[in-house]
Parts: C-alpha cells; structure tokens; sequence
C-alpha cells in the first residue's frame, strides 16, 4: 500500500495484516515483560522479511540526509522532480521536500542528543540559525 494512503490515518494493524493475525500479536505483546521491546523485535523480523528498499529511493535517502538540495538530488539520481515527488509520496507519504525537513530535524536531535549546543547543531544540521531550527520544529510539535 502506498505510504501517503496511510498518513495522517489510523490503521487498525488487523486491516494491514489481517483481523486474526493481528489479535495474536497483540496477545503476545501485551504478555510479554517488556511490550514496548516485544513490539520492537516483531517490527524488526516484520522488516527483515519485507524486500529490499528501492536502491534509488535509498541514494535519495542518503543525499537528502547529507544535506544535498532536492533538485539536485534528483537530478543526481536520474528522475525529475514529478518522479521523484511521486515515488517520494509512495514510500514515505509526502515528498521529498519534507522528506529533507524531517531528516534535518533528525541530524539536529541527533547533534543535541549527544551534547552540541543548540545553535551549532542547527547550523551543522543545515539550518541558518538557531531561530531557523526552532520554526521547523513547530509544525511537528504536538497540540497543548
């Protein structure tokens, strides 16, 4: 199922894997000692089972986290920028210009996360400032 059918839905997991299926995972989540890192393990067999990520989409990935701009990254990997969109939208439910915003706020956390100041980790994650940082992090902040 294409990734921008599911965004901003909330999937009951027995319509993706079946109503059966589903109910016995959620059995064996809820009795195990740890659920949050029973869930991990079963989403990470459930990933290592899935096939492989599209090469392409994966060089996108890469060049969009490294900071490279959008246009360039698909031109770098042979699409135009409706392809990309399009391709972008089925695997990760929106296109590549979030795609990008939202790998910039990972590299910023991740620079936070192990001790950078604030406003070096924004300009280290691509961001202009510290104030730049902090405008992308609303729309992705939850409702008071």
């Amino acid at each position: 199922m294409p990734a921008h059918e599911l965004r901003d839905r909330r999937v009951a997991l027995g319509a993706l894997w079946g109503e059966a299926a589903a109910r016995r995972l959620g059995e064996r989540i809820a009795e195990d000692p740890d659920p949050a890192a029973a869930l991990e393990r079963l989403a990470l067999r459930r990933a290592a089972k899935a096939p492989a990520p599209d090469p392409l989409l994966r060089a996108v990935v890469a060049r969009l986290a490294a900071g490279r701009p959008v246009a360039e990254t698909a031109e770098a990997v042979g699409l135009g920028a409706r392809q990309l969109h399009r391709r972008s939208l089925d695997a990760f439910g929106y296109g590549p210009k979030t795609l990008a915003r939202v790998l910039r706020l990972q590299r910023a956390l991740a620079l936070v996360r192990a001790g950078v100041p604030y406003a070096e980790a924004a300009l280290r994650a691509g961001c202009a400032d510290q104030a730049h940082l902090a405008r992308e992090t609303r729309p992705w902040r939850a409702p008071p």
